[in-house]
This record gives C-alpha cells, structure tokens and sequence, in this order.
C-alpha cells in the first residue's frame, strides 16, 4: 500500500493533485485544506496517503498532516461514510474544529457540512466522541510563536514522533544559533533535528 508520496507537483485543484514521483504522477484525492497548504505547481511536494481499495478501483487520497488523515480514516470507519463523503467533510470544516465539534456533540455544526445529515451527524458523535484522545487541537497548545516556518518545523517534528516540548526546545536553540534559519521551514527543520541529535 501507498502510504507517503513526495515528488514534482504537476497539476492541483481543490479535490485533486497530481504528483510526479519519479516519471510516475500519481493522481491524488485531497481535501481543500490539503489544497491551500500545497506549494506551487511545479514545486516539491509531500502528501501522507491512504489507499483505497475496491474490486473495480484503486484510489488515493492525500492529505497534508498525519492528522488529517487520521481523521479521514476513523470516519471510514462510520456505516454510511466513504471515502467521498469523508474528504468532503474534511473540505467543509478544518480538523480542529470536526475534533471540537464530534467531542463537544454539536450536531448543528455538523449538519452544516454537505453531505452530512441529523442521522449521519447522531452516528458521527456516538462512534467517534471517544476515540480522538489522541487528536490533539493546536489551539489549546501553548508556547512561542516562530512564525510559519516554525510552526510547520513543529508540526513535521512532533509527526515524526518527537515530543512537543523537546521539539520546541530544538526549534528555539536551533533559532538561538542562527536566526536566519527561521525564515525557512527546510532549513530550520534541519538545525532543529541537528540540535535533538
């Protein structure tokens, strides 16, 4: 199964990338989240996957953080759910507020999403209320702010299996060495992995 792509972004729209890995492009569908975090056709790209497979089709879904599709994943897991309806919920609503929304039973906010009805909302809050412990919010986090770069070194830091705290510290010493660093995610990802080592 394909679990990460990286390569050439050919082509993207809001519900579909197209990525190059190596003279294969691989035709991926994305949430509109996904979409506004992708770079520039033609640049490097990186999406987490999740394949799905039926008897007359293969197809991919992409997302840009771990725990997007994570949360895409526990809603295929709903009777009523498929992929389709799964990644237009997640184009309808950004993951924190879904996490806030299904912890919190707020039907209404739900409902809002299309394709997601009172029942579909009732089932959705009853199967899931309990199992996104490990969902964090962001907003809740606390700490210094290093602007876009930071925040995206932060996130890849903690994805890669990093505690917050030791990845924030790795983050700040990296910027105490040298604040240039801070203005690229590629290159304040690397001195912050540098200074965990």
């Amino acid at each position: 199964m394909i679990a990460h792509l990286r390569g050439r972004l050919l082509s993207k729209t809001p519900n579909q990338a197209i990525i190059d890995c190596n003279g294969v492009g691989y035709d991926v569908a994305i949430s509109v989240t996904t979409f506004s975090e992708l770079p520039a056709e033609g640049a490097e790209a990186q999406l987490f996957i999740h394949t799905h497979v039926r008897e007359d089709q293969i197809a991919l879904f992409g997302f840009a953080d771990t725990q997007e599709k994570r949360l895409f994943e526990r809603l295929l897991t709903i009777s009523g759910i498929g992929p389709k309806l799964a990644i237009t919920v997640l184009s309808g609503i950004s993951s924190d507020r879904l996490v806030a929304a299904i912890r919190g039973g707020d039907h209404a906010t739900l409902t809002k999403i299309p394709g997601i009805g009172k029942k579909t909302a009732e089932r959705v809050v009853l199967e899931l209320k309990d199992k996104l412990d490990d969902m964090a919010v962001p907003q809740a986090v606390a700490g210094p702010h290093h602007g876009p770069a930071g925040d995206d070194a932060l996130s890849a830091l903690v994805n890669l299996g990093y505690a917050r705290p030791v990845a924030q510290k790795a983050i700040e010493t990296a910027i105490e060495k040298d604040s240039s660093v801070a203005e690229d995610f590629e290159t304040l990802f690397r001195a912050a992995m540098a200074a965990i080592r």
